[in-house]
């Protein structure tokens, strides 16, 4: 195979690497503050100030929540609609667009997810808090590309690129799962209006029509209708990504005949004398612009714009306001209540024989194969990796408990497994790196 199409691929996975591996020290930071913002003599201030209500109204309809809520359910709806978008771009024509590609990654992420949750189950079977069991099941793929990143330049990219469509497809996970089991007393009336929103953006999208702005109104009203349907608004981010379109206009070699031959037209139109263009030549650029925009997918413009936002405003935001507990003498003996321990050694252990289990009984049935380069060892460093649950892992504990101490106990658990698999997935990998 020549270098160019390897190339073509690994180059844009390397872009979205650096810029996870920068996220991911940002996430870090916020975490950081959060946690010494909430255990210093301010401490009082940090709980105050995430419940500052905030409100606003739209004729008969008033959204009136606290700051918290206002990033859990609305921002974090971004995120989420960030997610729908990648999910949709790898199922079209990523990692996860044919079966053979999605088999392995899929049933990997499934192996993260059940292993996990069947660990929190034994630590909390009978107890309240059995209704934890999904917070172990995730993976932050901000965190956990950013450490492979930091894992040596001797790991093959189609390592990163493994772990890659394994997040994506635990992220597809944890999506369900909120949708189906972390769901509040459902009003059928705002779901099917939300849903007849859906519909009008699908009928949109099969019209052509191609302009962000009429996807963010009703993608804004979808969310609103969820909202207040007591299905978890984020979810309405996921749906509404779906609908977005996914296809051009022209194809590669159209444009690329057509942009010649305006570039000949300019190269040939007689200037004039001075900064300014002529009538032409200004004509020539502004079509160039319109086929420009033509060869662009809508989904793929979208997501490389608000990327950026979610990536470091949005998630350290999340992070800030739900990183925050505090630590006194009874941390250590915290650790080993049911819900903490069930979560850290589901993290830990759980995602470890899950992601690698699953994996080696796929290569071994002769179901998938591993990716090219990739060795056995390198799969032992993605399953310790996808112990960083993180973002995801904490924001399933906000939905699954009302309890505080329940909330604290798990983030408790989320942090300290967060730490452990990270150190122990960048410092294995790094050995292998050397090696």
């Amino acid at each position: 195979m020549s270098k160019a199409p390897i190339d073509k691929v690994i180059q844009p996975v390397s872009k979205f690497i650096h810029q996870e591996y920068t996220s991911g020290i940002v996430l870090f930071l916020s975490v950081i503050a959060a946690l010494i913002w909430a255990n210093s003599p301010g401490a009082e201030s940090y709980h105050h100030t995430w419940e500052t209500p905030f409100s606003l109204s739209f004729g008969n309809f008033s959204f009136n929540y606290p700051l918290h809520i206002w990033i859990n359910d609305g921002l974090m709806a971004i995120f989420f609609f960030v997610i729908g978008l990648e999910l949709k771009r790898e199922f079209m024509a990523g990692e996860l667009s044919t079966l053979k590609k999605a088999s392995l990654p899929m049933v990997a992420a499934l192996g993260g997810m059940l292993v996990p949750a069947l660990i929190y189950v034994l630590f909390n079977y009978g107890r309240p808090s059995l209704h934890g069991w999904g917070i172990p099941m995730a993976t932050d793929i901000a965190f956990a590309l950013g450490l492979l990143s930091l894992s040596g330049n001797h790991i093959p990219p189609s390592v990163k690129v493994f772990l890659s469509a394994l997040a994506v497809a635990d992220d597809l996970g944890a999506v369900l799962v909120i949708a189906f089991f972390y769901t509040a007393k459902i009003d059928f009336g705002f779901l099917l209006i939300g849903f007849g929103f859906l519909g009008v953006l699908l009928a949109g999208n099969l019209l052509g029509i191609r302009r962000s702005l009429f996807y963010l109104i009703l993608g804004i009203v979808v969310w609103g209708c969820f909202l207040f349907s007591g299905v978890h608004a984020t979810i309405a981010g996921v749906l509404v990504a779906f609908t977005i379109p996914a296809r051009t206009r022209i194809h590669e070699q159209e444009y690329l005949q057509q942009i010649k031959s305006r570039l000949k037209r300019f190269e040939v139109a007689i200037p004039l004398h001075g900064p300014l263009m002529t009538a032409d030549q200004h004509e020539i650029i502004e079509e160039i612009k319109g086929l420009s925009l033509d060869a662009q997918t809508p989904l793929q413009k979208i997501e490389h714009t608000l990327h950026p936002y979610v990536a470091f405003l949005i998630m350290p935001l999340f992070a800030l306001a739900n990183a925050g507990m505090h630590i006194g003498s009874n941390f250590f003996s915290e650790l080993i209540n049911p819900v903490s321990a069930g979560v850290g050694v589901g993290l830990v252990l759980g995602k470890l024989i899950g992601v690698f289990g699953f994996t080696y009984l796929m290569v071994k049935l002769k179901l998938a194969d591993l990716p090219a380069l990739v060795n056995w060892k390198h799969v032992t460093g993605v399953a310790l990796l996808a112990g960083v649950g993180f973002t995801m892992s904490l924001f399933v504990s906000n939905l699954a408990f009302s309890d505080a101490e329940h909330v604290d106990a798990a983030k408790y658990g989320i942090l300290l497994a967060s730490l452990v698999a990270g150190t122990a997935g960048i410092t294995y990998l790094r050995s292998l790196s050397k090696g």
